[in-house]
């Protein structure tokens, strides 16, 4: 199977991010034809600093790099590398009806929020259409809030398809882990919308600042405490092997214990997680020419593919001749 996802890089990569999408991305490279963009034609919509999004991008990239993803298993490449995507979103939109865009909810909530919403994440979810069918996906790992997009990807295609024939396979959403909703130093769920996040790149010191922040109840030292329902535990349990998690829960059932011994051992348990990921992305650092090399990789093969479908479509609707 061939699986596609992208990932904005509107801020550095955060914990949410890892245990929410990137780890599947990481086992889904094992054993399926991976293809992972780094979405910045997307992040155009909020950031207009030219520097920042260049770095923003290049900081994904290390980041899924150190993380796992590994470029002789699955292709690494920027959105904008591949210009074949652009040309067909033009395409799509020639057939995407109005209504069906002004049903999306990013688009809705901004306009209720009373938030000017330009034209770019108007027609947010027809590039986000084109970034899929341009590779023939068949899987899309998306979180439950992107499952529409992935509903009106495939209305566009089943229309293309019914005006010019067969031309698009029809992409599936993959529903990432529900179970892994991480929540912040504040208890919601962990979001940079919500400035609650903590990087897994971050110095180990500003780490363990941010977790012995994290918000807490008021329940006395003595009394028990259900572990499932506490965002402390919920987080050690990310971490920790399962042994330690199920002494942690002992721990909070029979209560007797402080939040700071608890926050140690978090600090503890990811500080270890991620120790070899952040070794492997300072050992990058050293070698940009390596990211360099991968991402043109990445993006040659991906415009290899990108191309083959455009050309299909532009056949198949009159833009280019039949072969």
């Amino acid at each position: 199977m061939r699986v596609l996802s992208g990932i904005q890089p509107t801020g550095r990569f955060h914990w949410g991010n890892y245990f929410g999408a990137i780890r599947q991305y990481i086992d889904l490279q094992h054993a399926h034809d991976g293809l992972y963009f780094i979405a910045n034609l997307h992040a155009l919509t909020t950031i207009r600093e030219p520097e920042l999004l260049r770095k923003l991008s290049r900081d994904a990239a290390l980041d899924l790099l150190a993380l796992g993803l590994d470029p002789d298993k699955a292709t690494l490449f920027l959105q904008s590398d591949v210009p074949e995507v652009s040309q067909l979103c033009w395409i799509l939109m020639t057939g995407t009806p109005l209504g069906l865009l002004e049903r999306c909810h990013a688009y809705k909530e901004k306009k209720a929020k009373g938030l000017s919403a330009d034209a770019g994440l108007f027609t947010y979810p027809v590039l986000m259409a084109a970034d899929i069918l341009a590779y023939d996906a068949n899987w899309v790992p998306v979180g439950q809030d992107q499952v529409q997009h992935i509903e009106v990807c495939r209305d566009i295609a089943t229309s293309f398809n019914h005006h010019f024939g067969e031309v698009f396979v029809l992409p599936e959403a993959r529903v990432l882990d529900s179970a892994a909703k991480v929540p912040g130093i504040d208890g919601e769920k962990m979001s940079k919308s919500y400035d609650n996040t903590i990087s897994m790149f971050e110095d180990p010191k500003a780490i363990r600042k941010k977790i012995m922040r994290i918000q807490t109840d008021s329940r006395p030292m003595e009394s028990p405490k259900d572990p499932e329902t506490d965002h402390l535990y919920q987080l050690f349990s990310l971490f920790a092997p399962p042994e330690k998690v199920a002494e942690m829960a002992v721990l909070y059932r029979r209560g007797g214990f402080g939040y700071g011994e608890i926050k140690k051992a978090l600090a503890d348990a990811a500080e270890q997680y991620f120790k070899p990921s952040q070794d492997r992305r300072a050992e990058l650092e050293t070698r940009p020419d390596t990211v360099t090399d991968i991402l043109v990789a990445g993006a040659q093969r991906a415009r290899s593919k990108a191309a083959e479908v455009l050309a299909r479509v532009e056949s198949a609707c009159g833009i280019r001749a039949p072969k």
